[in-house]
């Protein structure tokens, strides 16, 4: 049976309480939105990936051990080194593919855009909103690539995949590992 999950949500949904599902970024956006609506000031119009998307694919391509074997080489007395271990983690996700139920999900969100822009592609910024990106206690702000003036569906998947592996740049790793 099929579990039932939410993978794109458009930014006029979201508010800061969706912080654990689509992550801070986008969650901030979604509330400006729907603040700048009621004050009668149209937003960007958008839509988010979201936290069980990456768990999907994480899921679907078989990253998360061969994730953690990468760290546990770094870890383990220096056995590679922070820059052999994020090129491959980061080799891993630009290898990996979306399974369909994503990439379909992505790719009508991404026509239902263009159509609301009344373009046949519109051009999109694809970047990072991790869910333990701005807490108290740590900052993971600008460790992200970001990736403007996407175009087209196959663009847009593309860069949503290189946007996850950028999640494991050596600088984050190095961060995420400082902060435990």
């Amino acid at each position: 049976m099929a579990r039932q999950q939410t993978v794109v949500m458009w930014f006029e949904e979201l508010g800061s309480d969706d912080v654990p599902r689509v992550g801070g970024k986008n969650a901030s956006l979604g509330e400006m939105i729907r603040a700048l609506k009621d004050e009668g000031v149209r937003g960007p119009d958008g839509f988010a990936t979201t936290a069980e998307a990456y768990r999907i694919f994480l899921e679907a391509n078989a990253l998360t051990e061969r994730i953690q074997t990468q760290f546990d080489q770094l870890r383990n007395d220096g056995d590679r080194s922070l820059e052999k271990v994020g090129r491959t983690i980061r080799q891993l996700f630009r290898r990996a593919t979306f399974p369909e139920e994503i990439a379909a999900a992505i790719r009508q969100a991404y026509r239902d855009l263009s159509r609301r822009y009344q373009t046949e592609e519109v051009d999109v910024a694809v970047r990072s909103s991790a869910t333990a990106e701005d807490l108290p206690e740590a900052s993971f702000a600008g460790q992200q690539e970001t990736f403007l003036h996407i175009s087209g569906e196959g663009a847009l998947l593309d860069a949503c995949r290189r946007c996850l592996a950028s999640l494991f740049t050596d600088r984050a790793i190095s961060y995420r590992k400082g902060h435990g």
